[in-house]
């Protein structure tokens, strides 16, 4: 995540009000959360909003102006210590060893040096911190609206855990997620080449959608997925 002024896309706005969705993130989450976190790329604090009653003090961090408005709205209240910055500048400030969870969803992918940011991020963790990512998956999924996201890349499973080990993590857990979404997004963005999200197609997946999925990798299992969730402890 480079220093970007302005966020261009409306994703945010569409995905905003998805509680399942949200939800089913965080529970793969919450085991690992704790202490003194922060949330890297906050967006419009849909996240963080979730995750500041499940730590001791949480800090976000967002680089693009004009989202800062509704950042502090948001999280208007919460104690939540907002920074307005990039990744690149929040770990330079960083403090070696001084954070127990840091939360990037849909955040990774964005970075051009995303080895060299796992590096760092692990210097800023304590020894037994947790990084907890959300990233998308499947390199044949890239789409036009990944490219219009600024995203460089999408995951595999071994590719991400191969360059956070590489890092210096040990990998708590990991695995596919959205088994379902596979075939939307792929209907949807390569296909047909659309570039953006409909807020209420997003509502209505994230009503029906997700639980279906979810009770699905119940039973199956997920051996590919639209995102990947992974904890890796430092």
């Amino acid at each position: 995540m480079t220093a970007e002024s302005h966020y261009h896309g409306h994703d945010l706005e569409a995905l905003s009000n998805l509680p399942n969705y949200h939800a089913w993130i965080l529970d793969g989450f919450g085991p690992y959360l704790g202490g003194r976190a922060v949330e890297i790329g906050a967006g419009v604090g849909t996240i963080a909003r979730k995750i500041a009653p499940l730590v001791d003090s949480l800090e976000v961090v967002e680089p693009a102006d004009n989202l800062q408005a509704a950042l502090a709205t948001t999280l208007a209240g919460s104690g939540v210590a907002i920074h307005h910055g990039s990744l690149e500048q929040w770990l330079a400030a960083a403090e070696p060893a001084s954070r127990d969870s840091i939360v990037m969803v849909n955040v990774l992918e964005h970075v051009a040096d995303d080895r060299g940011a796992l590096v760092e991020l692990r210097r800023a963790l304590r020894p037994g911190g947790h990084l907890l990512l959300f990233v998308p998956a499947l390199p044949a999924l890239f789409s036009p609206m990944d490219e219009a996201l600024g995203h460089h890349r999408r995951y595999t499973l071994d590719e991400l855990t191969a360059k956070v080990v590489e890092a210096g993590f040990s990998v708590r857990t990991a695995g596919y997620r959205d088994l379902l979404g596979v075939a939307a997004w792929w209907l949807v963005h390569r296909v047909l080449g659309n570039t953006g999200f409909n807020r209420e197609a997003a509502r209505f997946y994230d009503r029906v959608g997700v639980p279906l999925t979810r009770g699905l990798e119940r039973l199956i299992g997920a051996p590919v997925g639209k995102n990947i969730l992974l904890v890796a402890k430092a």
